[in-house]
């Protein structure tokens, strides 16, 4: 499924999970994630409802936190996400949105990464919005999120370095590092947070992609305009009719060693598989051929990856129709070694398959000192009885106190 986030009204953190939740993902789901940080209960709390905005209906999501400032380093921070019991992707790309999120305050502040304090950045509610928002994409199997151009307005905000103009400056050092795309705003006032941002570019990649919909997801924001101060998330596959192209290449003259990061970089593209074959070529030389299955949007950017990634001097292109696929859906099951996430194969209405995720049980059995196939049968005999009590997933299936000022 892919994902595209129409920002009519600009985003914040929960803009956004108010449209992961809209989308589908269970608001208990979201409170298990945010457990999952271990941060004390009583300072924080998150709630959902229907709201209206003018004539539209909205999820709200807010995210409340103790009072008071939370100052902290990203090292901090990293260590909260590294210690939480996650998929290692979800605090993978939590970090790396905190980190965009550092480098702009540094570089506003002109000082290190190291040395920058987090003030309403790094306080609960910042980091409650981004890894809920990055475990929210995940769960709901948005395996691709595209962006609208982001509307910037003017004026100015009340933060803890004093009085400063709109757009923030870590908001604009976010969006320059990334080369978004901006436009302007239906109104003065900050539309865009830091943390909106950094989701964002961290995410997703500008631009509306060709999509035959499937749902629609709306987000509110917290303040009321004279117009509906909504984010919108179109659901769907992929458009022209599903329509995919496998590319392939044949390569004997490169060090074996560089697959791995080319693989990693061209799933990075928009790859939906990659995989290597065998095969001999002229002259009785060994080589391997390089194929990737993608949508057919996404066949110039890898076509380009794999160019400037390998020692190819061209690549095959064969324009494929569709592909049958399965739903998939992740869950979590308790096991000796800790939990351990489950992908769940549905056909219809129907739990066929269960498949331990390989990076939980990879460091699970490091942990605990045990093989990997010790963790990996584990997880499934915990993962049988969601075989025949879990619910098929949907077919498709808050705005917090920002950074500098409180947008919406």
């Amino acid at each position: 499924m892919i994902g595209y986030l129409d920002m009519p009204s600009g985003i914040s953190g929960d803009m956004f999970l108010g449209c992961l939740v809209d989308a589908g993902w269970p608001i208990e789901q979201l409170r298990s994630t945010v457990e999952r940080l271990n941060l004390p209960a009583q300072e924080w709390a998150v709630e959902a409802g229907q709201v209206m905005k003018g004539p539209l209906r909205a999820m709200k999501v807010t995210v409340t936190a103790a009072e008071g400032h939370h100052h902290r380093h990203l090292a901090d921070i990293r260590r909260i996400i590294e210690a939480a019991d996650l998929p290692q992707r979800v605090q993978q790309r939590s970090i790396a949105a905190f980190t965009r999120l550092a480098e702009a305050e540094a570089k506003v502040h002109g000082t290190s990464v190291e040395k920058i304090h987090f003030h309403e950045v790094g306080a609960v509610d910042a980091i409650i919005d981004i890894v809920a928002a990055v475990a929210g994409i995940e769960a709901l199997g948005i395996e691709k999120l595209h962006a609208s151009a982001m509307p910037l307005g003017e004026g100015w905000a009340d933060t803890d370095h004093g009085r400063i103009p709109l757009p923030a400056p870590a908001t604009l050092e976010i969006l320059a590092a990334a080369a978004a795309p901006t436009r302007p705003a239906p109104g003065d006032g900050e539309w865009v947070t830091p943390t909106g941002a950094a989701l964002l570019c961290e995410l997703a990649e500008f631009g509306r992609p060709a999509i035959r919909l499937g749902r629609i997801a709306i987000g509110a924001g917290r303040k009321d305009c004279a117009w509906p101060n909504v984010a919108r998330l179109w659901l769907g596959t992929g458009g022209d009719d599903g329509a995919l192209v496998q590319l392939d290449t044949n390569i004997d003259d490169m060090n074996p060693q560089f697959y791995e990061a080319v693989s990693r970089r061209l799933f990075e593209a928009g790859a939906l598989d990659v995989w290597l074959t065998p095969i001999h070529m002229k002259k009785g030389r060994p080589g391997v051929m390089l194929s990737v299955l993608a949508p057919a949007a996404a066949q110039p950017a890898l076509c380009e990856r794999i160019l400037r990634e390998t020692t190819t001097l061209g690549v095959r292109v064969h324009n494929l129709d569709h592909r049958g696929e399965a739903r998939r859906e992740l869950r979590r099951v308790e096991t000796a070694y800790g939990p351990i996430g489950i992908k769940l194969k549905w056909v219809g209405q129907d739990c066929l398959g269960a498949s331990p995720e390989y990076d939980d049980c990879l460091a699970a059995a490091e942990n605990y000192q045990v093989s990997l196939k010790q963790v990996h049968d584990a997880a499934l005999e915990a993962a049988l009885p969601l075989r025949h009590t879990a619910e098929p997933p949907a077919a498709h299936g808050h705005h917090s106190h920002p950074p500098h000022g409180h947008h919406h």
